[in-house]
């Protein structure tokens, strides 16, 4: 599963519609053609589900789920004001989203896309949303609360709560027991233990400014953060 794109030649990016963008043999990529959702509202966080051929499509007040081999709408997520991420657990076969607007996550059926049920954070807008497999636990990362607040997948009951002392931003799972997670107004990127729920490092980035995007290469341990200041910082996951 990526927020990024699919396997090696196709990536969507949403905006008014998606664009599908197709590598050509000189490594470049051109815009092959769009997808039209319609609907009116801002868009945020895309997340692919490789193993269903599923595209979770953050739109406003809703996710809008995309059959990627057919390109058309499978249905929607209703019910999310403010949504900006989409984590999956598909062990456990429920997808969380995060509602910034009202400060709420809303679980899902992966299968039928049903809701499950809604819960209300003590925390305001959150943001980020990752799912950690090891401890079986979603991390939605509040974004006005400097703070995460974790979720037990299995019963959609909060676990525990994480200070951050930072705005957080955007967040990857190692699938090893970590997750890792961007402070925007600090220029810092923490690593979490998900068991433990706590801080287990703090790294700077600096010169780099205003993290805002992450993406993982869990297996060579690695953590690409891209930055406002124009810069992509590469961190090694174990030493940072």
């Amino acid at each position: 599963m990526s927020r990024i794109g699919i396997g090696v030649a196709m990536i969507f990016l949403g905006i008014a519609s998606l664009g599908v963008f197709v590598a050509s043999g000189d490594s470049s990529f051109k815009v092959s053609h769009r997808i039209l959702l319609g609907g009116e509202g801002g868009w945020d966080a895309l997340t692919v589900d490789s193993s269903t051929h599923r595209l979770f499509v953050t739109h406003g007040t809703r996710v809008q789920v995309v059959d990627t081999r057919t390109e058309k709408v499978l249905g929607e997520i209703p019910d999310t004001p403010g949504v900006h991420g989409v984590a999956l657990a598909p062990d456990l076969g429920r997808g969380f989203t995060s509602n910034g607007r009202d400060s709420s996550v809303t679980m899902f059926d992966l299968n039928s896309l049903a809701v499950l049920g809604k819960l209300k954070l003590n925390a305001r807008n959150p943001d980020a949303i990752e799912y950690d497999p090891v401890s079986k636990r979603v991390f939605a990362f509040n974004g006005g609360g400097a703070s995460a607040t974790v979720i037990d997948a299995a019963d959609g009951k909060v676990a525990g709560t994480i200070a951050l002392g930072g705005k957080p931003e955007f967040a990857a799972a190692d699938g090893v027991g970590h997750v890792f997670v961007n402070l925007e107004d600090k220029n810092e990127v923490l690593k979490l233990d998900s068991r433990g729920l706590k801080v287990l490092e703090r790294w700077p980035i600096a010169p780099a400014k205003t993290p805002v995007s992450m993406a993982i290469d869990a297996p060579n341990h690695r953590l690409f953060v891209g930055c406002r200041s124009r810069a992509l910082v590469v961190l090694n996951t174990e030493t940072g």
